[in-house]
């Protein structure tokens, strides 16, 4: 193994713990009575959505997802080249 497999490697570890923390520190989203009695104040509510802590979170998600799909993509290029 060379040392930029090595370093792609850590990397993925890396993300994939963070992706993990990240995905497990967002709210859960409700459905049954509960969303149904609190389903005209998510539209009241809704408008400052951007600027809540689960809306980061769901965007940092997405970022993080990215950078793991691109690394992973990296490492399976590398090792097809051997």
């Amino acid at each position: 193994m060379s040392v930029f497999e090595i370093i792609i490697g850590a990397l993925i570890l890396v993300i994939s713990i963070i992706i993990i923390g990240v995905v497990l520190l967002q709210q859960g989203h409700r459905s049954g009575i509960n969303g149904a009695i609190s389903g005209g104040a998510d539209t009241f509510l809704s408008r400052n959505k951007a600027r809540t802590v689960d809306a980061r979170l769901a965007s940092w998600t997405k970022y993080i997802a990215i950078a793991f799909f691109v690394l992973a993509l990296i490492a399976n290029i590398i090792a097809l080249q051997k």
